[in-house]
């Protein structure tokens, strides 16, 4: 049920620094607790030291989130956002606990894994909805334009066609990710189960060194999807700030997969070696210790950077409506990534098939925040969700939402007017497109 109190925007804020600094209180006697209840060594050591650095990062990432919570007035933009900001505190944690207990580490790396490819999913949700509110002709937009080669390494492959080819195959682009990442993680517990998975080794031998290239060739290639999205739309991405965004969302993706390989690499020609291992059990475990101490580290900067790239700021509104539960339950909505992922299987479906589908995506759909990313058309599952619908007005453009309290009576009908004369600015004559037609029809025809 809603919050009863009118007035929860005031105290949630204190109540968020009341219980961050009941934390401390009990986080910082327990690591002192277990510094001195075994001998300090190394290990010791650098989990109390990234433990420092975990107490500084979660509370920037949470402050952000609340702070969407609190202004949640645009839902189908800062949905995705919220997704986003979790990925820190999740990386953070999962990086902790793994430097502490080291022998379930691929236990608990398998929700940061997985969560990485849910958030460049949502970072591309993120664009698609703001653009889809602000140009809702994004297919004829794209067909007017140039067309797009390809980007190195595919600047060989063919182009592919403006319009709603590029923008669908962009976003399944990135989607295969979302299935690919989940797949190899599931495929990795398994294989270490059984003895075979032998992390941090590179060795063809063994499972890891054969994941580890098939998830980079699918990481790469969905990012690939969104440097290639953004180059093709930079104009009207451009009042989303969006460079910064996807640094963000690219750096900590990134950076991790990649320090990760090094590291490997660092043990393969003997740097880190058997000589010495401190309190670990193995030069293995050496290796997935410093990857997860550097993480600790990394993410504070990283929840520093996120809080001012994915600002709360554009999105407060003089009256707001709505609660904090209705806000808190929206966050956990999933049904936009699930229609996907059932849309990606049938569109696969299809195409071995042999019946690729005629038209990609749908007209005159309205986009909200349980959209999904390949199927703009609401599906009537997803409509009779159990979740409680989040606040939603009318949206003007990127930090303009006007809430139905907050819309003026006198200034509607000039707004109407001034849309429906801009409607009809911008719709074709009928009489030029039939003569266009027919031009293209007279060319066809061979002399």
């Amino acid at each position: 049920m809603p919050c009863t109190c009118r007035n929860w925007r005031r105290w949630i804020r204190p109540l968020a620094v009341l219980v961050y600094f009941v934390g401390l209180l009990v986080a910082i006697p327990v690591c002192v607790w277990e510094l001195q209840k075994m001998e300090v060594g190394v290990h010791t050591k650098a989990w109390f030291i990234a433990g420092i650095f975990v107490l500084m990062t979660i509370p920037i990432s949470l402050w952000g989130i609340l702070q969407h919570l609190v202004h949640y007035t645009q839902p189908e933009l800062q949905k995705p956002i919220i997704r986003i900001l979790w990925m820190v505190p999740i990386y953070s944690l999962d990086s902790w606990i793994a430097l502490k207990h080291p022998s379930i580490a691929i236990y608990v790396d398998t929700c940061r894994e997985c969560y990485e490819a849910y958030v460049i999913y949502n970072f591309m949700v993120f664009l698609s909805n703001y653009l889809t509110n602000r140009c809702p002709n994004l297919v004829i937009i794209l067909e007017a334009k140039d067309q797009q080669k390809h980007l190195p390494p595919l600047c060989c492959c063919p182009p592919w066609a403006m319009g709603d080819v590029l923008l669908f195959r962009c976003k399944l682009g990135v989607l295969q990710y979302t299935v690919v990442r989940p797949v190899t993680t599931i495929i990795a517990l398994i294989c270490q189960l059984i003895g075979v998975y032998d992390e941090g080794n590179f060795n063809f031998k063994n499972a890891w060194t054969y994941l580890v290239i098939l998830n980079n060739l699918s990481q790469l290639f969905a990012m690939y999807c969104l440097v290639l999205f953004y180059k093709v739309l930079k104009e009207e991405l451009r009042p989303l700030q969006p460079v910064g965004k996807f640094l963000c969302v690219k750096m900590v993706v990134f950076v991790s997969f990649w320090q990760a390989v090094l590291i490997a690499v660092l043990v393969k020609v003997g740097v880190i070696s058997e000589e010495k291992t401190w309190e670990w059990n193995n030069v293995e475990a050496v290796a997935t210790g410093l990857q997860d101490f550097i993480i600790c580290v990394e993410m504070f900067l990283a929840a520093i950077a996120h809080h001012y790239s994915f600002s709360y700021k554009p999105y407060i509104q003089e009256a707001e409506e709505g609660s904090c539960f209705d806000s808190f339950l929206a966050m956990w909505d999933i049904s936009d990534i699930r229609a996907d992922i059932s849309e990606q299987v049938r569109n696969v479906g299809r195409t071995v098939l042999g019946r690729p589908r005629k038209m990609f995506f749908t007209e005159n759909h309205e986009q909200n925040e349980h959209t999904s990313l390949l199927s703009p058309a609401q599906d009537p599952a997803s409509s009779a969700s159990s979740v409680p619908p989040s606040p939603m007005g009318h949206y003007q453009g990127f930090g303009q939402t006007i809430t139905p309290q907050t819309t003026p009576t006198g200034s509607a009908a000039p707004l109407n007017n001034h849309s429906t004369s801009a409607t009809h600015e911008d719709s074709p004559d009928p009489e030029i497109i039939s003569n266009e037609l027919s031009n293209a029809g007279n060319n066809d025809v061979p002399s």
